[in-house]
């Protein structure tokens, strides 16, 4: 299918070795084309898949997740890990020369890895949670559509591949999102998801327009090589762009009001949207481009304050929340948060954010598939206040999303701890002030992180039950779908440690990515900031478990202003509305007048001039000729005066 090109260290920059197609790795192509061609199987058939479209769905995952794992082991026994395979010129017009290119490294390889095995879990997962919903097989189709784009877009070799792929996510999650698009809500919240991400798309479109313009081509050997010819001016504005996609993509601020708003989705969707795609998806934009990053300190800055800012927005709207999957949904946005401040901190912060979202991965689709599994046994209820007392009733559950709790807090030895402790850590070692800022800003996440999640497990699985009178008795989920829950518990529980003691040292075959936390020494010893870290979070979570060990009201109460701000959204809808909605919609109507009272007016008034005229000159055919003679004397007698009156010099 093409030709494998191992990019070799003692090279000069951008330059390639090619070399024969050599076993697995040659087949990359099929890690994209195996879900692709499923999604496309269980669309175009229809109903003659129903029966077992959603199967198909199943093994195209399990497949692509057994080759990766294959290349994967192969990748390893390369001096030089680092596969490039040319399939075909995608685009050749005039200068522009784009391949058809996948590249498969140690970044792109732990992704793989990340969506294809995480993603089959929620596949088996959904088999039986869609098993009643009349629209299976086309949620399987879209599902894998899903899978698709996200690994075209972590395998592509150059920035348009990743476009195509970034396109090909937001497609999907639209479908998804909205895919009861007969509830309002949820084709709102598709809609919502779609815009806001055209957003962030048209930086990251201008982006590559500006590579292109400046350095001739979208390569990222050959851009990453010319980025030290940049004027600082050009890096700066080339990675403000490329920042405001990966915000768009992953929910941070500014463009964070999509994110929460997708729970409308069925739970698989949002498990896969959260741990193992599209969320994912601006991180790996940012550790990708690493050199463009790296190239700017002031970029960095703005990475980190995103980061910084974000991971504390998500915390405080999340503790305000009583939906179970949207206080999830906004801790993505915290979790994500603290995955772009350690792709700003650069250097070996880089490996740090991966290894938080790989380990994010596990302990996510753990809560969501948990949530989900709650709200299968309590008649798809989402109110936290109505729940309480499930640990007796559902205890796979129970102990399984215990795991993913104990593991987002950080608290030891859960993957957690090993993931966003070493960010925390390495905020604090910024050369200024800002270590301060930003390292406090980690720490009061952490703390806050412990409140609103523990707050979410205690009303949930302990104290007395509030449930609704329809509500008999809970029950557990069937074993298709507790099975994923336990193999992610076990994830949620080992993986940090592991990942944290692999990944770092795996990543430094990718450029600029692994090594030392830090170039500069940290404001306070890395003990104590362990030790700062483990005492937020108790605190937090004893704080928490005091104030709902025994359940809640089961209305909204009188709330303060941080509080009342909070389930607002910290009035971010209300400024996107005031800002942007508003102002958008007005300018539409004025439009919409305008073009019927002025443009069409003016055609439709110019008809009616014409038609009215002539209708008035048709009554001047009667076919009389005494009426014919009489109008001929009639011009003619006023062509006489006319001469008349010029000779006379009236009309001169």
């Amino acid at each position: 299918m093409g030709e494998i090109l191992t990019n070799a260290p003692a090279e000069p920059a951008g330059a390639v070795t090619y070399a024969t197609a050599d076993g697995l790795l040659g087949s990359v192509w099929l890690l994209v084309a195996i879900p692709l061609v499923s999604a496309a199987i269980l669309l175009l058939l229809g109903r003659r898949a129903d029966r077992w479209g959603h199967w198909l769905g199943v093994a195209a995952i399990g497949a692509s997740f057994v080759l990766g794992l294959a290349s994967f082991f192969q990748l390893r026994g390369l001096e030089n890990k680092s596969v490039e395979l040319s399939l075909w010129d995608f685009i050749a017009v005039g200068g522009l020369r784009v391949d058809f290119g996948l590249l498969f490294d140690p970044l792109s390889a732990v992704f793989v890895l990340l969506i294809t095995g995480v993603g089959f879990l929620i596949h088996l997962y959904a088999v039986e949670y869609m098993a009643h919903d009349a629209g299976r097989r086309r949620f399987f189709g879209y599902f894998n559509l899903f899978v698709a784009a996200m690994l075209l877009l972590v395998l592509g070799n150059n920035y348009v591949m990743l476009y195509v792929g970034w396109e090909g996510v937001g497609l999907a999650s639209y479908l998804l999102i909205s895919f009861w698009y007969e509830r309002p809500s949820a084709a709102t919240a598709g809609k919502k998801a779609f815009l806001m991400n055209r957003v962030g798309d048209a930086g990251l479109a201008i982006a590559i327009f500006i590579m292109f313009a400046t350095l001739g081509t979208t390569q990222y050997d050959e851009v990453f090589s010319g980025v030290g010819a940049l004027a600082g001016g050009t890096v700066l504005v080339l990675g403000l762009l490329l920042l405001l996609g990966a915000t768009g993509k992953s929910g941070q601020f500014p463009l964070q009001a999509w994110l929460p708003d997708a729970m409308e989705g069925p739970t698989p969707v949002s498990a896969l949207i959260h741990a193992a795609t599209m969320v994912t998806a601006g991180v790996y934009l940012i550790a990708r481009s690493n050199p463009i990053f790296s190239a700017n300190t002031t970029l960095q800055l703005v990475v980190v304050s995103v980061g910084a800012l974000t991971l504390l927005i998500g915390c405080i709207i999340g503790a305000a929340k009583d939906d179970i999957k949207r206080v999830l949904a906004w801790s993505t946005v915290s979790q994500i948060g603290y995955m772009f401040l350690g792709v700003g901190l650069g250097g070996g912060a880089y490996a740090l954010a991966i290894v938080h979202l790989l380990a994010h991965g596990f302990f996510k689709a753990n809560m969501f598939l948990g949530a989900g599994s709650v709200m299968h046994g309590m008649k798809d209820q989402v109110d936290i206040r109505r729940f309480g007392g499930l640990s007796k009733h559902m205890k796979i559950t129970w102990i399984t999303f215990m795991m993913g709790w104990l593991a987002i807090i950080g608290m030891f030895p859960f993957s957690g701890y090993f993931s966003k402790e070493p960010i925390i850590a390495a905020a604090f070692a910024r050369e200024d002030w800002t270590a301060w800022l930003f390292g406090g800003a980690a720490l009061l996440g952490a703390g806050l992180t412990a409140f609103y999640m523990t707050r979410l497990f205690v009303l949930t699985f302990h104290g007395p039950a509030r449930w609704t009178e329809d509500i008999d008795h809970p029950h557990e989920s069937p074993k298709l779908m507790t099975i994923p829950l336990i193999l992610l518990a076990i994830g949620s529980v080992g993986a940090g440690f592991l990942l944290s003691t692999s990944v770092p040292d795996w990543l430094t075959a990718t450029a600029g990515l692994g090594g030392e936390h830090g170039e500069h020494e940290s404001v306070l010893p890395h003990a104590l900031i362990t030790t700062l870290s483990l005492l937020v979070t108790v605190l937090g979570a004893g704080l928490a478990w005091f104030l709902f060990r025994n359940g809640t009201a089961t209305a909204p109460q009188p709330a303060g202003v941080v509080v009342t701000a909070a389930r607002r959204n910290l009035y971010t809808d209300a400024f996107n509305e005031a800002v942007f909605e508003k102002p958008g919609i007005f300018l539409t109507r004025a439009l919409v007048y305008l073009d019927n009272r002025g443009i069409d007016g003016l055609v439709n008034g110019l008809a009616a001039g014409v038609g009215g005229g002539s209708g008035r000159l048709r009554r001047l055919q009667t076919g009389f000729v005494r009426s014919y003679a009489t109008s001929i004397l009639t011009g003619a007698l006023l062509v006489v005066a006319a001469f008349l009156a010029v000779q006379a010099g009236w009309l001169a």
